[in-house]
């Protein structure tokens, strides 16, 4: 495995958020103490030690991070204590913030024995802290820590990596070396990542870009075929499911609806229709919102098809087929708004298959899709839809089921409409199993709380997982060396283009995008997808952790080793 030590992380709010996206990575592997093995100055960082100690009167944990005293901003100032202040502030008080999870756990944050000296309080053991301080935010590029809703409408101009920002725009971000990163400096002169969401493929062949990480599909390695283009394909963390809305007023939020809907659906056939002509060799995912490993459940999910329980179901909740052979109650039918990314044909597929079938079990179910953009800024966010399906992205620590699945985190007046339950499950066992979770440092223990709220996601048949997803990156060999493979299962993708060789000698890397972030806000639905982190964040934003390309933390040079962890006691 090939990595990097620097400090160059996802965006501040996806310390332990789920993310939506058209592609990206999810892992339900446990937390590494190992640090990455090449890249900037440096000795391997010692395991984190977690000891317990004495603490002020409600202050459950302490953890102390050293900032490396060579580490500044591209303007050559240093990074102190205020800029972890700073991003603390930002991600718990902005409006719409997309993760504050974690944070709202710390009670001071105060410089120690001096400036690079970060000690942070919590009221309460928070075991994934890892995640956090995943993108330091510099304070002298805002005027108010506590709101930056309204920072970063066009431009980023700050960075702590081997990269700057020199302009952005809906066509292109250019980025140029930062001369004062304090580890290594890029091999090429230029970054430039372009937009190419149905071109990607084309582009590669034609030269016009030198990289692509596009969505896996049936048939992609024949596209892709060129003399000068090599392929990497692995499995990770990638999964795509089902997942239904459970607003009130919307037909979800009957649970004897959705365990109906849910058993209308024969997903052995679906898999055979859709995801085996992708990967003969493919499983259904029977995982819920994680893939096989430590966190997976068995048992549960997989295929329930049963039409005769599903109708039994219906019928018991007072419904009876009208004359269009329709499931409807009090004269109303249930009608169901089915959103996709319009540009995903895999998924557009999905619909033509299901929807007929669908309506032929009783459910007015109608495609209502729109852009990318427009799905996963809009749409997904404000919980304007019925039924979705995705592929989501998530950081090693199966903490971001908290963000996503809690009760709290419905978004809505009380959280400054900032949670990222976007399918409004209310499930006070499942809530109670995920925040103790984070509370949890013994690994046994809080396997079986996650264990266990993933099982309350199937007794409530809120989402039908069905496939983890290979993961796929192309590069034109005559233009880039191998080190363009060697991220490419990593939840940071291709983070590491510092060290990507120019072979043609055009000074200059191209990278094609498939999804464009509307803003550069670090913080805000602007940041909730994983483009973004790809296309911005990992080119500017320094952080605690990065994580490898095995679904691990690794401790980053912007510290000079594992924090301390003490407990109260």
């Amino acid at each position: 495995m090939r990595t990097s030590k620097r400090g160059n992380v996802a965006a501040l709010g996806f310390g332990l958020a789920l993310v939506v996206a058209a592609c990206g990575s999810s892992s339900s592997g446990s937390a590494t103490t190992a640090a990455p093995t090449t890249g900037a100055p440096g000795t391997t960082a010692a395991p984190a030690t977690t000891t317990a100690g004495k603490l002020p009167d409600g202050v459950a944990m302490q953890i102390t991070y050293e900032i490396n005293p060579k580490a500044v901003w591209d303007d050559g100032s240093p990074i102190t204590v205020a800029d972890f202040e700073c991003s603390w502030q930002a991600a718990l008080k902005t409006p719409g913030s997309i993760g504050t999870v974690g944070y709202d756990q710390i009670t001071s944050l105060a410089q120690g024995k001096d400036d690079h000296e970060v000690v942070v309080q919590f009221k309460e053991v928070y075991a994934p802290y890892k995640g956090l301080f995943g993108g330091l935010i510099k304070k002298a590029a805002v005027a108010n820590c506590e709101d930056i809703s309204g920072d970063f409408a066009t431009s980023l101009d700050f960075s702590a990596t081997p990269w700057k920002m020199e302009s952005w725009s809906a066509d292109q971000v250019v980025f140029v070396p930062n001369t004062n990163y304090w580890g290594a400096q890029p091999k090429v002169g230029k970054l430039v990542m372009v937009p190419k969401p149905d071109t990607e493929i084309e582009a590669l062949k034609a030269g016009e870009v030198d990289f692509i990480y596009p969505q896996f599909h049936a048939g992609i390695q024949d596209e892709l075929a060129d003399p000068n283009v090599k392929t990497k394909i692995e499995y990770g963390g990638d999964y795509e499911a089902l997942y239904m809305n459970l607003k009130d007023g919307g037909p979800f939020a009957d649970a004897k609806v959705r365990e109906a809907f849910y058993k209308s659906v024969d997903l052995d056939a679906l898999f055979q229709q859709i995801y085996i002509p992708i990967d003969p060799a493919g499983k259904l995912l029977t995982c819920g919102p994680i893939v096989p490993g430590d966190y997976c459940p068995t048992g549960i999910f997989g295929n329930k098809h049963d039409q005769a329980a599903a109708d039994a179901l219906m019928t018991g909740d007072g419904y009876a087929k009208n004359a269009d052979g329709l499931w409807a109650k009090d004269g109303k039918t249930i009608d169901i708004r089915w959103v996709v990314n319009a540009s995903n044909t895999r998924r557009i597929s999905t619909q033509e298959y299901l929807i007929p079938l669908l309506k032929k079990a009783g459910f007015n179910v109608k495609a209502d899709n729109c852009d990318s953009a427009c799905y996963f800024q809009k749409r997904l966010p404000a919980g304007d839809y019925d039924l979705a399906m995705y592929i989501s992205t998530a950081p090693p620590d199966p903490a971001y089921l908290t963000s996503s699945f809690t009760a709290d985190n419905i978004p809505s007046e009380a959280n400054g409409n900032s949670g990222q339950n976007f399918q409004w499950w209310s499930n006070d066992q499942a809530t109670t199993d995920l925040h103790t979770a984070d509370k949890t440092v013994d690994p046994a223990k809080r396997t079986e709380l996650i264990l266990d709220a993933i099982t309350q996601m199937d007794k409530d048949y809120i989402m039908l997982p069905l496939f983890q997803f290979p993961k796929s990156g192309a590069y034109r060999t005559d233009k880039l060396d191998a080190a363009a493979e060697a991220q490419l299962n990593n939840y940071m993708a291709f983070y590491n283009t510092f060290e990507w060789a120019d072979k043609d000698g055009d000074g200059q890397i191209v990278i094609g995008a498939e999804q464009w972030p509307e803003c550069l806000n670090p913080v805000t639905e602007c940041a909730n997808s994983s483009w973004y982190v790809w296309t911005v964040a990992n080119n500017l934003l320094p952080g605690v952790y990065a994580t490898t390309n095995d679904q691990h933390y690794a401790v980053t040079d912007l510290v000079t080793g594992e924090p301390t962890v003490v407990l109260a006691g």
